[in-house]
Formats: structure tokens, C-alpha cells, sequence
């Protein structure tokens, strides 16, 4: 019941951006779309900016099921930015209301459990520490939300399967590189 709820939140706040900026909407105006009381949405949510960042992963969590390994990066990638243009009023006007680290914010757990999970992947056979993993998903993730960044600060009016292919041009083969050059017997180990 309490997923329900808060996917019917996230609804109503996707409704109201259709008919004013993120700025202009109030907590009682999402309770009162959504047909519930304002201490029901304080009873899920802090305020309206935990439950725009709350709908962003809940898109990209369906956006990257099944979707995170070496062979399939480049799909969930892709559905991101589906995703992101699904819901482009609600993206364009999180963009226009808040600050770049509030998108950064909002994106980077979503690209962060994408790259994690390929890395975890690619490492399983070698010894690279926990930390040297989270370092080379973290280098990753940045490029990633800069990338994303930029094309819906552009009016993401470039096609995401170009974008995407040629982030995959430039990973290709990049992140088993890094492993290697932090796995535990490389003749440049990292600093522990």
C-alpha cells in the first residue's frame, strides 16, 4: 500500500508539471490531486524535492532492469534517457527549478547502480578492492551525468542511441583496462 500511495504522488506531481513550474507547486496542491491529505504525503515524503528525487529512481530502477552488465550497459544507458524523455516535462522543469548538484543528485544514483554493477562484474575474477571499484564506477558515473547533463540542458534534442553508442566507443573496453591496472597483482597498484 505505501508504493501505491507514493506512486500515486509521483503521478500527481508529474500532472501538476504539466501545468505549472516545480516552483509554483505546493504540497497541497499534489494532496489535493492526488485525493489524499497533506499528512499522508508528509507521512512518505519530506517535501516536494524528496518526491521528485523518489520518482526519479523509480523511473530509472524500470529503466535499468536487467539491465546493468557488461553486455547490456549500453540498453539500460539508452533507457535512461528514455526515460528522462517519458517524463520530459517533470525532468525540464527539475532542471529549470533547482541547481545543477540537485540533478546531479537525482541522476547519479541512477547511473552510479548501472556502472557499479558492470564493474562488480568485470572484476569478479580479479583482486581489485572495493574502493578501487567504486573509484572506477565513480569516474564513470561522472562522464555519464555530465553527458546527460548536457543533453537536457541542450532540450535533449540529439538522438539518445547516437549518444549512447558514442559513449559506448569511448568506454569500449576501458573499464577492464582500469580493473586491471588496480588489481592487486598489477605492477602499478593503487595506493591503499
Amino acid at each position: 500500500m505505501p508504493q501505491k500511495t507514493k506512486r500515486a504522488l509521483a503521478a500527481s506531481l508529474k500532472h501538476l508539471l504539466l501545468q505549472k513550474p516545480l516552483t509554483k507547486i505546493t504540497i497541497r496542491d499534489i494532496a489535493e490531486d492526488c485525493g489524499v491529505s497533506r499528512m499522508t504525503f508528509y507521512y512518505h515524503f519530506k517535501d516536494i524535492y524528496d518526491l521528485a528525487e523518489w520518482t526519479c529512481a523509480e523511473d530509472a530502477a524500470r529503466a535499468l532492469e536487467g539491465k546493468k552488465t557488461y553486455d547490456t550497459w549500453q540498453e539500460g544507458f539508452l533507457n535512461i534517457f528514455h526515460a528522462v524523455q517519458a517524463n520530459r516535462p517533470f525532468i525540464m522543469n527539475v532542471y529549470r527549478s533547482v541547481s545543477r548538484e540537485r540533478i546531479e543528485q537525482y541522476l547519479n544514483p541512477l547511473i552510479q547502480r548501472l556502472l557499479l554493477e558492470v564493474v562488480a562484474e568485470k572484476s569478479a575474477k580479479l583482486e581489485v578492492s572495493e574502493a578501487d571499484q567504486q573509484f572506477i564506477a565513480s569516474f564513470y558515473e561522472y562522464a555519464f551525468v555530465g553527458v546527460m547533463l548536457k543533453w537536457i540542458g541542450s532540450g535533449m534534442k540529439e538522438d539518445p542511441a547516437v549518444i549512447v553508442e558514442r559513449t559506448s566507443k569511448v568506454m569500449q573496453g576501458n573499464v577492464v583496462r582500469a580493473l586491471n591496472a588496480f588489481r592487486a597483482d598489477s605492477p602499478f597498484p593503487s595506493a591503499k
